[in-house]
């Protein structure tokens, strides 16, 4: 990884660079999940107060946070496995 990094300064980013983007991206991710709920939900008749739309979305968030990582790691590890190392 770190070759890579050498090779290609354009590619690499650092580790608070990688958690300010995550950071951002959850953010952004569970305000745009809230907006929807709230815009969505009446059109199917439910009718939710903000609390509980705000915990649905937390929940959506948590498991998204998972999903994301779980593949993440899957794809490393299958990058990894074929030989490519970068």
């Amino acid at each position: 990884m770190r070759r890579l990094a050498e090779r290609s300064p354009a590619l690499s980013q650092s580790r608070i660079q990688s958690a300010v983007e995550s950071v951002a991206n959850v953010v952004v991710g569970y305000a745009v999940a809230i907006a929807s709920q709230i815009a969505v939900f009446p059109w199917f008749g439910i009718d939710i107060p903000l609390s509980s739309n705000l915990a649905i979305g937390a929940w959506f968030t948590a498991i998204s946070l998972v999903r994301s990582y779980v593949l993440r790691r899957w794809f490393n590890a299958l990058r990894f496995r074929g030989g490519q190392s970068a």
